[in-house]
């Protein structure tokens, strides 16, 4: 068979060499990090059929007194906030919703989420969530969680 004016003929294909496949996980990445600071956030398990619910932005780190906890929650009323605390974990949840959209509508983009959210997060020993104070303010859920007296005498 004679190759077409132009074209040339077809090779047997060469074996490709075997590489590790590397790809990256945002929630794998994410729970390594925070198993290595020794915090933890995840979604609540359910022994019912699965509601649609969304997971906000958090930001958890150390500061001089305890653990800052920074939840990015725009558009919300303090009294849709619900904040529920069980031993070490801290149980955040709420509902948003559009006050803004009109009747039946075509989306060209939808990036912000609305409805049912929640957050567990969970600290290791040391904080005391009893003893936590928060604020809503601009946006953004702030809570401030205290050494317990065994961390905070060991610091001195």
């Amino acid at each position: 068979m004679r190759a077409a004016p132009g074209f040339a003929p077809p090779r047997a294909a060469k074996p490709l060499a075997r590489k590790a496949v590397l790809r990256y996980d945002k929630w794998t990445a994410m729970q390594k990090i925070s198993s290595d600071l020794h915090f933890s956030k995840r979604r609540l398990p359910t022994m019912r059929e699965p509601e649609t619910h969304w997971v906000p932005n958090t930001d958890v780190y150390v500061a001089d007194t305890g653990v800052v906890i920074k939840v990015e929650l725009a558009g919300m009323q303090r009294e849709n906030l619900e904040l529920m605390i069980e031993g070490n974990r801290l149980k955040i949840s709420g509902q948003r919703g559009d006050g803004c959209r009109t009747g039946q509508c075509k989306f060209l983009v939808m990036e912000i989420n609305y409805g049912a959210f929640e957050s567990l997060i969970e600290l290791p020993p040391g904080y005391d969530l009893n003893q936590a104070k928060a604020a809503y303010q601009n946006g953004f859920l702030r809570i401030d969680v205290p050494c317990s007296g065994s961390i905070a005498s060991a610091a001195v």
